[in-house]
Parts: structure tokens; C-alpha cells; sequence
């Protein structure tokens, strides 16, 4: 992808692709429900996210285009001397651009987003049934230093 995307935070406008987007993939296609109009557990999401000044929805576009999307979530530790941290989660990206670049410019953002906002550390989850996620994480500096517990409830 020669062009550069442009970062914005999501408005409510935007939960149609975005939920799409979620749903377009092997994991999503069995988690997410994208139907019209979307279930109002979206709308209560999205504006859960929008209220709080540490979450951040984020929508990548080409100009009026979503082509991607990720939370941030910002965290203020004790450990690490009292530092915040930045949280990536639901990273996305339209399937007319996967596998050029907008994934790499969407992290590559976050993380200056993350130094932005004081962050000392950016961590994120994939799943372990994404082999091609970890490798893009890993290729973009990340490093798997923990292993990840969940618990459905």
C-alpha cells in the first residue's frame, strides 16, 4: 500500500464496516454478528469506548474509505515504576488491503500514539490460531515474552 492511511477516532457512523470488518475473518465469522440493523450490544460498546478518555476506537481510512480498525486502550500500572501502558486490541483491516501494508501502518501509528499519550510499554494479544498474525507482530518489534490467559464468562 503506497498511499498512507489516515487516523481518526471511530464515530458512531462507523460501527456498520467496522463490525463488518470484525466478522470478515475465520475467528470473527463464528464470535461477531453483523446483521442490519447491528445489535444494540455494539451501539452500548461503542459508546462505552467513546466516554472513556483512556479507550480509544480508531478508525484507518482512504479518504472517506474504512479500511481498518483498533482499540487502544491506555493503563496506569504500579509495576514498571507507576508507568502507563497501551493496549491494542481488535486490530482489523479491510480485506481489499490485507497483505499491503495498512496493518503495518496501523501498529506503526498505535505505537506513536502510545509515546503520545506517555506510554512506557504497548502490549497486545493474537490469537494462537493466527500463525501469520504473530509472525507480523513479531516482524514489527514485538516479542512474545508472556503467555496469555483468557476465561470466557
Amino acid at each position: 500500500m503506497k498511499e498512507l492511511l489516515t487516523f481518526r477516532i471511530a464515530e458512531k457512523k462507523d460501527l456498520d464496516p467496522i463490525v463488518e470488518m470484525l466478522a470478515d475473518d475465520v475467528l470473527g465469522k463464528g464470535r461477531e454478528r453483523y446483521t442490519h440493523p447491528l445489535p444494540e450490544s455494539y451501539v452500548q460498546a461503542f459508546h462505552a469506548i467513546d466516554e472513556d478518555p483512556n479507550n480509544e476506537l480508531i478508525v484507518a481510512c482512504r479518504e472517506t474509505e474504512i479500511l481498518g480498525v483498533m482499540q487502544m486502550t491506555f493503563t496506569p500500572y504500579l509495576t514498571h515504576q507507576g508507568s502507563w501502558r497501551a493496549t491494542i486490541e481488535g486490530v482489523r483491516t479491510s480485506a481489499v488491503v490485507r497483505g499491503q501494508g495498512a496493518g503495518t501502518q496501523m501498529i506503526e501509528w498505535a505505537i506513536k500514539r502510545a509515546k503520545e499519550r506517555g506510554c512506557s510499554l504497548v502490549q497486545l494479544t493474537t490469537d494462537k490460531q493466527r500463525a501469520e498474525a504473530l509472525r507480523f507482530y513479531q516482524k514489527l518489534g514485538f516479542s512474545a515474552t508472556h503467555e496469555g490467559m483468557k476465561m470466557k464468562l
